[in-house]
């Protein structure tokens, strides 16, 4: 069952005895903190059930990357989640998507769908992103990481 709270869509289930709380912000990207923001306040979600999901075009297609913190590097949605949590110390995933090819603006590049010969990769990486989640929520985020941290 979904529904929208908090300028986001959010859809909730229990996973092995646990409340887990799924959220897509519908704010622009650079706004994403907002949601994110408000949704840890009224759940009262400590900091470290925080798992961020995310784009990153500095990591290749089909590399996913789990990290503790960090800042943003350059990812407009990530820094206003930073800004609006006051912390940069909350696990992420990072799914790699690569560069824009040639001179193609980054936004675009971001908003059209993949291309057809990188369907079956994107499916993989979708397939061990949903796993990596999931394994945080079982085992934390440190074995999570060793278990999922690479490519495809």
């Amino acid at each position: 069952m979904s529904r929208v709270q908090f300028n986001a869509i959010l859809g909730s289930e229990k996973f092995n005895g646990s409340k887990v709380i799924v959220a897509k912000p519908q704010t622009y990207m650079n706004l994403s903190g907002q949601a994110v923001g408000s949704l840890m306040k009224f759940y009262k979600i400590p900091m470290k059930n925080l798992l961020v999901v995310f784009d990153d075009l500095d990591l290749s297609l089909g590399v996913l990357r789990i990290r503790p913190t960090g800042g943003a590097g350059g990812h407009k949605g990530l820094r206003s989640i930073i800004q609006r949590l006051g912390t940069q110390d909350f696990a992420r995933v990072r799914f790699g998507i690569g560069r824009p090819p040639g001179r193609m603006d980054s936004a675009a590049y971001v908003l059209q769908p993949f291309f057809k010969d990188d369907h079956e990769l994107v499916e993989m990486i979708l397939q061990k992103g949903a796993e990596a989640v999931s394994s945080f929520i079982e085992v934390g985020l440190e074995n999570t990481m060793n278990r999922y941290n690479g490519s495809i």
